[in-house]
């Protein structure tokens, strides 16, 4: 089952780590009037917005269901992952901006070396959060702290792409080197942010199960379902932390109620035991209601 309080509370630390690493990346931009860290800083105030959302998102995600999501509210972190895709894009426009004036005017870098060092400690903290949260989103199938891991890891792989550049430039004294690593950065964030929208319309579209994870409901459901006769049209999709199955099962028309009650009761169990957070519909069909291409049960 997934452990709603955990997700919910590490989304809302990511909140706090994002303002904190934001701090330290404008101190990073102010001390040293660089426009790759400036481009850096503004991809942070874009984190922010981020984490705020999935944390409003994941809260909304794990209520239960009601009179009017009576199959609960778990898509709410896929709007939430949309949302942070499309503002991943907005600030790679951002940075795209900041290069193109850095490139047009003069601008003098100072103090690289310092800056140098207080980004790559934002960097590092940015590191070890991103992993937190992919792990963790993966494992609790959380598609909005997922996305939110992913996004932080961007910045991380952009901060690691401006302090290339500004050694770069340390090495070479080409003050450009600034501004083009500016705008490798900026492509970078946006292939991340169409790769986060991409996938979360997956889910809005009612994505089935990944191959691995029907196959092992199958396998699942064949081995339980002793008693029956067939098992056809089998149905999967996802939606945020839940995993929805659905099929028919095909027993002897004389069968008494009782016994194809509690043959599902037993597949539906070890489906749940098999598939985290799975929650299984099953049509009962007598005989006469076999299809071809149906599986057998043995």
């Amino acid at each position: 089952m997934t452990n709603t309080r955990y997700v919910s509370r590490l989304a809302f630390y990511s909140i706090i780590v994002a303002f904190a690493v934001m701090g330290i990346k404008f101190v990073a931009w102010w001390l040293t009037g660089s426009v790759a860290l400036y481009s850096d800083a503004l991809e942070s105030i874009v984190n922010v917005i981020a984490a705020t959302i999935a944390w409003i998102a994941i809260r909304i995600s794990h209520k239960p269901a009601d009179r009017n999501h009576q199959y609960g509210h778990q898509k709410a972190e896929y709007f939430s992952a949309v949302i942070e895709g499309v503002l991943v894009v907005l600030a790679a426009l951002m940075i795209f901006y900041s290069a193109y004036l850095a490139l047009v005017s003069d601008h003098k870098i100072v103090q690289p070396a310092l800056g140098m060092m207080i980004s790559a400690g934002a960097a590092a903290i940015n590191g070890y959060w991103a992993w937190l949260l992919i792990s963790t989103g993966r494992t609790e199938k959380s598609p909005a702290l997922t996305a939110d891991g992913k996004h932080i890891m961007t910045d991380v792989v952009t901060s690691a792409g401006v302090l290339l550049g500004l050694a770069l430039m340390m090495l070479t004294g080409w003050i450009i080197l600034d501004a083009i690593m500016a705008v490798i950065v900026g492509a970078n964030v946006l292939r991340e942010g169409w790769r986060v929208i991409s996938s979360s319309i997956g889910g809005l579209m009612d994505a089935a199960l990944d191959a691995d994870e029907a196959e092992l409901i199958q396998k699942t459901i064949l081995a339980n379902a002793t008693g029956a006769i067939e098992v056809h049209d089998i149905k999967t999709r996802v939606s945020g932390p839940a995993s929805f199955v659905e099929f028919h099962l095909v027993v002897d028309g004389s069968m008494s109620v009782q016994a194809a009650h509690e043959i599902c009761d037993r597949i539906e169990s070890q489906i749940t035991s098999a598939v985290s957070g799975a929650r299984t519909t099953i049509h009962v069909e007598p005989d006469d209601k076999r299809k071809h291409g149906g599986l057998r049960v043995f």
